[in-house]
């Protein structure tokens, strides 16, 4: 690797989200912001909401006047 061309690493970088939850990690820069982290996006806390397309393959089998083979 070339000297003086790489940007200096931090080993002990902190992020911020904008819940309040911080943590440590490897960046090039000193901090970082962010606004979603793990303990507030919707995919890791549970709270995820589901779309219920069911109805849809219906529609589409009366439209086209097709049989649900099951």
């Amino acid at each position: 690797m070339k000297k003086g061309i790489h940007p200096e690493y931090y080993h002990d970088s902190v992020v911020k989200c904008a819940c309040g939850n911080t943590f440590t990690t490897g960046s090039t820069q000193k901090e970082l912001k962010v606004e979603i982290c793990s303990k507030c996006h919707p995919f890791f806390t549970g709270k995820q909401k589901l779309v219920d397309a069911g109805g849809r393959v219906d529609r589409f089998l009366k439209k086209f006047n097709l049989k649900n083979e099951e």
